[in-house]
């Protein structure tokens, strides 16, 4: 008979315990939000000006349109015209603002 096998001493050691979930940091926002007068006004813009927010496409602006008017840009999400993703993408580049009574 020959000489017993050696065993590594990495096959001997316990194995590990499976690890937490690892989780991600908060991302820090990249871009700053911009200046109110520099966004894109959901109760008089057209088709194209909303088209110029990004984020936006043609059937999501089309709708921004029809059910106008919005007393803040919320309305968007509470009323159904959106869903969170896309109000998500493009709510830092939109406002509401509402006609003088």
């Amino acid at each position: 008979m020959g000489a017993p096998a050696r065993i590594s001493s990495s096959a001997q050691a316990a194995p590990s315990p499976p690890s937490a979930p690892r989780t991600k940091p908060a991302l820090a926002k990249t871009k700053p939000a911009l200046a109110p007068e520099a966004r894109v006004d959901i109760n008089h813009a057209n088709l194209e000006e909303l088209l110029n927010v990004p984020g936006m496409t043609p059937s999501w602006a089309g709708r921004i349109v029809r059910f106008r008017p919005y007393r803040t840009k919320q309305d968007l999400l509470d009323h159904g015209v959106l869903p969170s993703d896309v109000y998500d993408r493009i709510k830092d580049y939109i406002i509401a603002h509402r006609d003088p009574e």
